[in-house]
């Protein structure tokens, strides 16, 4: 599922709109992918457009979606726990407490992390969750979050 991901958005991540699921199911499908993790995929892109749409400011007569105060915390149940997996959880903290990831941001992450397949999610994959995100609510990254959003983190050496 995460290679047709990465496939749609390195083809449309530019401000192009990918087409209607069911056409860009027979692109991906001409492009070689196998049709189960094509229904995957559309299925969890599906689930991103839905949850992108709900926490817009501009849907009348909703309240602001996930308003949270400057001194809450965010509590993870035990299911979000084990299937997100250590790794991944420090990584959402990292990048709420880096300023980087709002609040109704990061609950679109993890609703579609726990919507992605592994047990727990690999952090890699975690990382193209989060440009999915970045891209479904149009914005851009800046180039730190960026980049470490693209880096594998081999090769670093820690102080």
């Amino acid at each position: 599922m995460f290679d047709v991901l990465v496939f749609v958005y390195e083809h449309y991540w530019r401000g192009e709109e990918p087409p209607e699921l069911e056409q860009l199911g027979r692109r991906l499908s001409a492009h070689g992918f196998e049709a189960d993790e094509i229904q995957q995929a559309l299925a969890w892109l599906d689930g991103l457009t839905v949850a992108a749409q709900g926490s817009s400011p501009d849907t009348p007569g909703t309240p602001p979606a996930h308003e949270q105060s400057s001194d809450s915390m965010r509590v993870y149940s035990v299911a979000e726990q084990d299937h997100l997996g250590a790794q991944c959880l420090g990584f959402i903290s990292f990048l709420d407490s880096a300023g980087v990831m709002p609040p109704g941001m990061r609950e679109i992450v993890i609703d579609r992390a726990m919507a992605a397949p592994g047990d727990p999610v690999a952090i890699d994959d975690l990382k193209i969750i989060v440009l999915m995100v970045y891209w479904s609510m149009g914005c851009e990254p800046d180039a730190l979050v960026l980049d470490e959003l693209c880096d594998d983190g081999e090769g670093r050496l820690a102080h």
